[in-house]
């Protein structure tokens, strides 16, 4: 029978890595450089920054102030917050997302595990057809993304069964800084390229095109989705936050780790792309297929030894994101697991690393050997990503902005916002006034755009 105490991270630093681990992922080093390159560049990051201040922060300290105020999972600490009430189905939809996204998530950091090996034997290292074909090809094989899908989820079981502050903590306080050491030598290498300044003028000169809906909207998802919001992370992670954390503080901290994380992305690929003569829009296809055809000609006049480099530190910065995001995801599920079930840590654990084991691989035998497991014209893989970004995340951020703001007592909000009068909560009024009117409807109309009906 395992204990019911509360685990607690040990220090500050531990609780922003963590946090910020949790938040910055393929979202940031693959969706954000794309998703600017397809909106214009520098006014995209100016609009995703105002986004970020404005509705990423404030559903940030939403999921805090519900996970540090119950102490428990997710779902657990809506019920505790509402007394048993419905609301608690908002806190099981954030624990049953987290739990789908974990299984195809694997697959996905599965692939960029994969590349690093590719890289390592210099198996990138070929004409555009020879790219494209090879990234076709394993992501239909019915054997090897599945290996290497298990052999990540294989790491995160091991650093979650050693618990928050001998895991998670412990590989947040490794992992993050080893992601900016590699990704800010890949920046200087990108940036030294030839005709480099043509991608630097694209990210960071406005050319003062107008600003459409659409634009706006665009910036508005990437925010919310580049922070982990609606998953079960943020509001998990919170409950292992002591009384002293300062909420809103640790909010801002993290929002601008993951927002200087998504521009060096940005600032990595587009020098290089732009030296070869690449579209900046080539799209989802980025990172796998146009990428490796980017270093290869980028580097080309160097010693081949740089390229190879060059290769091989990308993939594994890609994979280093995966993980810290892996990481928070099985989280959500094994606490879930370890208080509902009353089971160790270890035994939750397993469960759910066995059975996002049996998801991934039936999502990436959807996508080649098995391409026939479909549902509504989707593949597995297509299904579980379309049903949890499009309509699982936006709905469960839509309704907890309604919770915070419209349900819990403002007392309740106001105090765990201000850590019980020991902080002054100036900007308290504000961050209400977003969570109940702003914020609500910009998921909404996220959730519109998203499905197509704007």
């Amino acid at each position: 029978m395992a204990t019911l105490e509360r685990a607690k991270f040990g220090s500050k630093i531990g609780v922003i890595l963590a946090t910020a681990g949790s938040a910055v992922g393929l979202g940031n080093v693959w969706r954000f450089p794309f998703m600017v390159g397809q909106n214009g560049g520098c006014e995209f990051i100016l609009l995703y920054i105002l986004c970020v201040l404005l509705l990423g922060i404030p559903c940030m300290v939403n999921e805090f102030i519900i996970g540090r105020h119950a102490q428990s999972n997710t779902a657990r600490a809506y019920g505790k917050l509402s007394n048993g009430t419905p609301w608690v189905l908002v806190g099981c939809l954030g624990v049953l997302t987290g739990f789908l996204i974990t299984g195809y998530y694997s697959i996905v950091s599965g692939w960029c595990l994969q590349y690093v090996y590719a890289s390592t034997m210099g198996h990138l290292r070929g004409d555009t057809e020879y790219i494209n074909n090879y990234f076709a090809n394993f992501s239909q094989d019915p054997i090897k993304p599945i290996v290497t899908g298990v052999i990540f989820i294989g790491i995160t079981h091991f650093v979650i069964v050693k618990g928050v502050r001998k895991g998670i903590e412990r590989a947040s306080k490794l992992l993050m800084p080893m992601l900016f050491i590699l990704l800010l030598i890949i920046v200087v290498a990108s940036c030294m390229l030839p005709n480099a300044d043509k991608g630097i003028k694209f990210l960071f000169a406005p050319s003062f095109k107008e600003i459409t809906p659409n634009l706006f909207l665009a910036a508005l998802g990437q925010a919310f989705f580049s922070l982990s919001l609606a998953m079960g992370c943020i509001c998990t992670y919170a409950s292992y936050f002591s009384r002293q954390t300062k909420l809103l503080s640790s909010a801002v901290q993290i929002s601008v780790i993951d927002s200087i994380v998504a521009i060096l992305a940005g600032l990595m690929i587009f020098p290089a792309a732009f030296s070869v003569g690449i579209s900046p829009d080539a799209g989802p296809s980025l990172i796998f297929i146009t990428l490796p055809n980017v270093f290869n000609q980028a580097f080309s006049s160097m010693p081949s030894i740089v390229g190879y480099i060059v290769s091989l530190m990308f993939y594994s910065l890609l994979s280093l994101a995966a993980l810290t995001s892996l990481i928070s995801l099985h989280e959500v599920s094994t606490a879930f697991l370890n208080e509902e079930l009353r089971v160790g840590r270890k035994t939750a654990a397993t469960i759910v690393s066995v059975s996002c084991a049996v998801i991934g691989a039936l999502c990436s035998l959807s996508l080649g050997k098995w391409d026939g497991l479909q549902l509504f014209g989707m593949s597995m893989f297509d299904l579980f990503d379309y049903v949890t970004g499009q309509i699982f995340l936006p709905v469960g951020g839509f309704l907890t902005c309604l919770f915070i703001g419209w349900y819990v007592p403002h007392k309740v909000v106001r105090d765990e916002f201000n850590n019980w009068g020991t902080l002054r909560g100036t900007l308290f009024g504000a961050y209400i006034f977003l969570v109940k009117y702003f914020c609500p409807i910009g998921i909404f109309l996220i959730f519109l755009n998203q499905i197509g009906l704007i």
